[in-house]
């Protein structure tokens, strides 16, 4: 490839690469992250990058007023998208990267937190980057908002309460609402960062994540592993 090097766009401390990060580094790509929670500027050399990965936090994409690298960061994906660049969001980057193709991002019904199933769509059971975690029992969930399909992409998979859990934008665009890169650790640190969104029963709420984290962590992480490193495939041929 041109350059091995991946833009990782994190929107707050405790929401990093978890398991992707060993990946990239076993298939020596060049991780460098833009810490915008801490004023890193966004990167003007993007084009020419492996592919870009944007990762969660707690904001909105519509929050603009509060959070000034939103609208640039979207600027960036949409160019992103024009240069077939392959881009990978998780959580509020799957979201990004929804409203930078166009689409509206709103609260969901309510509240999707902990572990619970996704299924896969019949494309998402053929594709080559989500097919392996088709036999899942469980993934990791921290989100109040969703988003409708973008046009022209292809719906991967969908939970029982929000319909547009992945999706495929053109070649290798892909966004995922949920989380496969967690780790017990990042888990953990959200049980506390974030408790404010468990309600009332947060006691409960977090005792039984974190029951679910010893039993579902172990399998997700093989998920993790398998899906990034056949993400890196199609980034791989896509600049062969």
């Amino acid at each position: 490839m041109a350059d091995e090097r991946v833009y990782v766009f994190q929107h707050v401390a405790c929401e990093d690469l978890g398991s992707f990060a060993e990946v990239l580094a076993q298939r020596g790509m060049r991780v460098s992250y833009v810490r915008l929670f801490a004023g890193d500027s966004l990167p003007r050399d993007s084009a020419t990058a492996a592919a870009l990965i944007f990762l969660g936090g707690p904001m909105s994409v519509n929050d603009e007023s509060r959070y000034a690298y939103l609208a640039p960061e979207k600027a960036l994906i949409r160019r992103a998208l024009n240069d077939e660049i392959p881009v990978l969001g998780v959580c509020l980057g799957a979201q990004l990267l929804a409203a930078a193709a166009g689409s509206r991002v709103f609260p969901g019904a309510r509240p999707e937190i902990g572990w619970a199933p996704v299924s896969l769509t019949m494309e998402g059971r053929q594709d080559a980057f989500l097919a392996g975690a088709a036999d899942q029992e469980a993934v990791f969930h921290w989100h109040g908002e969703t988003f409708d399909l973008p046009p022209g992409s292809t719906r991967l998979a969908f939970s029982a309460l929000t319909m547009n859990q992945a999706f495929l934008l053109g070649r290798c665009a892909y966004g995922l609402q949920f989380h496969l890169e967690v780790t017990p650790a990042m888990v953990n640190a959200w049980l506390h960062e974030y408790a404010g969104d468990l309600g009332p029963d947060a006691v409960a709420i977090s005792n039984r994540i974190t029951a679910d984290t010893s039993e579902f962590a172990k399998p997700l992480r093989a998920a993790a592993v398998g899906a990034l490193n056949r993400f890196i495939d199609l980034v791989v041929a896509d600049r062969a």
